[in-house]
């Protein structure tokens, strides 16, 4: 069978006779090492220094002779340990069966050198195994079952089951093939072995011991040992760094507006800045520049929620601001408390937390009082009952509550003229309460509701928005396209028992505004008012008696209209539900100052000489980001899913992958698709450039990592191999400085090295590239980075890790909203960090830009992107002592260390 079929092709009985006729190849092959190993044995005792070495399980020519000590082997090792060896291009590589006490799996030399496949060479003289997804080489001990991660013993694993046991177990067709050749070879190999060293404590046991003190180090994954081999020049651990980096993280811009699915997220304080919010960030956004004009402005930050924020709201003063996070969950499955924070805007203080445990799910709308100057506060929480509790502003206390409906309420407000009066509207719903008792003791207020009737009008299924005209009336949008003005009457009733006047709300008349729904309504300063629709993106102005006075309609690139603010003059903020705010007026149109992406983001690359940085999800948007004006350069619509991307080192190119097995190569200028090629049907997790931009990585789902060498600064790519050997999904790889290596990483926690610039050859004695040195380090498991690695961790812990390019911190990406910067590098168990919170969901990547001035950071679900600014020893100014901040943050938003 040639190197590409898989053992489970084809009928069965076709199957086990070619792995039969494989087994007798591998039995006849195996013959030839053992013979070339005694010949290379006593060649090395005839012409090179000696050393008295005990042999063991080898043949007799070399047992108990005086041999030299193959090169790439320890000084401590000797013959004893070794089994089998191969002869190789760059010398004697052996692998491990029995060792001293203590010392079970032998030194990691030789351990190293089971992790070759046995197959034959494929295509570019690529290292091949029984096929794709292949459960790998012959004579390593683990059953496999590919690409189920959190079913596959990793390689060199140990297993409590002896060797006359393992035909019993229940196997995939792949891992019988290679469990069947492991016996056979294993049994034929140990016939003259007699050490007792060699038995259940050896390499198949539980109670192997990997580690050689001073040689490697093993950590554990879902009880996996990984063995990581120590450099040749740390003579201890204890002389690693240890604390956590002198540089530290400050939040320089968030990219990105939550318009998508969130209402109640847009306005304008007095001071002229505009404030909205992504993932657990409130954003303070001055803008710069004139109306329609480009951006440029700052940004300041809130960050005192722990979980994503979902409503705004702000108090009558134009300074106070009130803003409701979600419940969430802690990193131990925990759930997090919803709550709301007033907090001030000039200062960034918080001065009150309202409504802690008070809450279910999370707080869906919200609103000040405006007829008493901002005394009181209303809240929707996310309950099934949506209940409706209003709250003492300076006090913190819940004055009164109720159960609103079943149904959902998407917006909330206070008469501007009456703090007795709230309105509520949402699914199939327009509720006007009256409230009283809110002076006494707390929670002993009562909250009436009166249903608005419709009468002979249709009942829509959705009422998004209502404003409060000056003249008492009250203005609804609804899902019909319709704006209805609602009226209150009083009648008289001499019913017994019923009192005097009863209350009803009526529509007092209708108006067919746009089509679909309408999202937003906002009442400007001179007493017009403006909507915004849903399908048909139009901004319309309403004067008196809802006639229409002007109108502009949103581009369809930004998405519907979500929310509308008004500015200083005439000008008007626009948020969308493409996650974009506009800026501009009706006259003359609208231009984004802020966009973002609209799904989960998972592909992150910086520009190798440009503060810039490229983007991709799967909203199928490829975008290109300015981190130095803090703006979009360019997007594009990829028709699939873009999942990873890197810049070629000249920067004139970037290859993006897709999750359907395509790659595409753009110009960086005229975004030209100059090659588009398939490989394999399964998507790409990482594409990656050599340092000197001559060969082309690509790591497939398909457990194979496809090598193509490239020209003409990256426009032009061939085929050049295929590196096959990967029981699992490649995960992370990285380049050699020389590139001529690579390191990667899998999802059942492989770490393999391979010679690309040799053949794409599997590197079989891992101990061997200890010293080699990575142009980037982003493998998230390998000796220089497993003290990033919680206590417990599962394996998808960490999504992503970046070492900066000076090589002094590396910063990790974890599944729990947070960003880490530790010390480079980062060797020692629990190692401590500088933790950094803000993503309202798992953090899928990092990347330093080029000159380690920034790092960028991409939320997965918020599809929300932060640029964070480096500060400390090697920036441009100086390490704060602890970890940075907005200077005027209060200490509950402050970062976590």
């Amino acid at each position: 069978m040639d190197g590409t079929a898989g053992p489970g092709e084809g009928p069965a009985h076709e199957t086990l006779q070619t792995l039969s006729q494989r087994l007798r190849v591998q039995e006849e092959e195996m013959e030839l090492v053992k013979a070339a190993l005694a010949e290379a044995l006593r060649l090395l005792r005839l012409h090179g220094p000696t050393t008295t070495l005990q042999g063991s399980g080898i043949s007799a020519p070399t047992r108990n002779s005086s041999i030299t000590v193959p090169p790439g082997l320890p000084p401590t090792c000797s013959p004893s340990l070794v089994s089998r060896g191969t002869q190789t291009e760059g010398g004697l590589e052996m692998e491990p069966i029995s060792g001293p006490p203590g010392l079970s799996n032998g030194p990691p030399a030789l351990q190293g050198g089971s992790e070759e496949p046995s197959g034959t060479q494929s295509e570019g003289g690529c290292s091949s195994s029984s096929g794709a997804g292949s459960p790998g080489p012959p004579g390593i001990l683990r059953p496999v079952q590919p690409l189920q991660r959190s079913d596959t013993p990793r390689r060199n694993s140990s297993s409590s089951s002896s060797p006359s046991e393992r035909p019993r177990q229940k196997l995939s067709r792949k891992a019988a093939s290679s469990a069947n050749l492991l016996l056979r070879s294993g049994s034929t190999e140990s016939r003259g072995n007699k050490d007792p060293l060699s038995s259940p404590g050896g390499p198949g046991s539980r109670r192997s011991n990997y580690n050689l003190e001073g040689i490697s180090v093993k950590m554990f994954l879902r009880g996996r040992p990984i063995t990581m081999y120590i450099p040749s020049g740390i003579r201890s651990l204890e002389e690693l760094p240890s604390g956590p980096p002198s540089e530290t993280l400050s939040l320089d811009w968030v990219y990105g507006y939550r318009g998508r699915d969130s209402r109640s997220n847009l306005f304008v304080l007095r001071s002229g800045e505009v404030v909205y919010f992504i993932a657990c960030v409130v954003v303070l956004y001055r803008p710069g520049g004139g109306p329609g004009g480009p951006g440029g402005g700052g940004q300041r930050h809130y960050r005192g929620h722990t979980d994503c924020v979902r409503c705004l709201a702000v108090h009558p003063d134009g300074v106070r601001v009130a803003s409701g996070q979600t419940a969430g969950v802690d990193k131990d499955g925990k759930p997090l408390q919803p709550v709301v924070h007033i907090w001030d805007s000039e200062t960034l203080q918080k001065l009150q937390e309202i409504g802690l445990g008070a809450f279910e799910r999370g707080v869906g709308a919200l609103a000040f009082s405006a007829a008493d100057q901002g005394a009181f506060l209303c809240v929707v929480d996310d309950s099934n009952e949506h209940m409706l509790s209003v709250w003492d502003c300076s006090r913190g206390v819940k004055l009164a509550e109720i159960k609103s409906t079943n149904d959902s309420v998407l917006a909330v407000g206070f008469s501007p003229r009456d703090s007795s009066c709230i309105v509520t509207s949402g699914k199939s719903h327009v509720h006007f309460w009256n409230w009283s008792g809110g002076t006494g003791v707390p929670g002993n207020g009562i909250l009436a509701r009166k249903q608005g009737v419709f009468g002979k009008y249709k009942k829509p299924k959705f009422i998004p928005c209502f404003v409060f005209l000056p003249d008492g009336n009250i203005l609804t949008g609804d899902s019909e396209g319709n704006i209805l003005t609602w009226g209150r009457s009083v009648s008289d009733s001499k019913t017994p028992g019923r009192g005097g006047a009863k209350e009803t709300y009526t529509i007092v008349a209708q108006a067919h505004a746009h089509e679909g729904s309408i999202f937003a309504l906002c009442l400007r300063r001179d007493g017009t008012v403006l909507s915004g629709g849903g399908r048909d993106r139009r901004l319309v102005q309403w004067g008196p008696g809802l006639v229409a006075l002007q109108e502009a309609e949103i581009p369809e690139h930004f998405g519907a209209v979500r929310a509308i603010a008004e500015g200083l003059g005439s000008e008007l903020l626009v948020g969308t539900t493409k996650n974009a705010l506009l800026r501009g007026d009706l006259a003359q149109g609208f231009s984004p100052v802020i966009q973002g992406h609209t799904d989960e983001l998972w592909g992150l690359c910086t520009h190798p000489f440009q503060n810039r940085f490229l983007t991709c999800g799967h909203d199928r948007q490829l975008c290109l980001w300015d981190g130095e004006g803090h703006a979009l350069a360019w997007s594009m619509d990829l028709k699939e899913t873009g999942l990873c991307a890197d810049f070629h080192p000249s920067g004139a190119v970037v290859v993006v992958g897709l999750n359907t097995g395509r790659w595409l190569v753009l110009d960086t200028e005229t975004r030209e698709i100059v090659s588009d090629v398939t490989d394999g049907n399964e998507q790409l997790s990482v594409v990656r450039y050599s340092p000197d931009g001559l060969y082309l990585a690509i790591g497939s789902h398909d457990n194979m990592i496809y090598i193509y060498s490239v020209s003409s600064c990256g426009t032009k790519s061939s085929r050049f191999g295929r590196c096959m050997g990967h029981s699992s999904f490649i995960t992370h790889l990285d380049w050699s400085k020389d590139g001529n290596f690579i390191m990667s990483n899998s999802g059942d926690y492989e770490i393999l090295y391979w010679d690309v610039a040799g053949g794409c050859k599997l590197l079989r004695n891992r101990y061997e590239s200890r010293d080699r040195e990575w142009a980037t380090y982003t493998c998230v498991l390998g000796f220089h980075v497993y003290g990033v690695w919680p206590d417990g961790s599962d394996g998808t812990d960490i999504n992503s890790l970046c070492r900066s390019h000076n090589e002094r911190v590396v910063a990790v990406a974890d599944d729990f909203c947070k960003v880490h910067l530790f010390q480079y590098p980062c060797a020692r168990a629990k190692a401590p960090s500088r933790m950094y919170s803000g993503h309202g969901s798992h953090v899928t990547s990092v990347r330093f830009t080029h000159d380690d001035s920034f790092l960028v950071s991409l939320g997965g679900k918020d599809a929300s992107i932060f640029q964070w600014r480096v500060l400390g020893a090697g920036s441009s100014g100086p390490a704060p002592a602890t970890p940075s901040r907005t200077p005027s943050l209060s200490p509950a938003s402050s970062l976590d260390v």
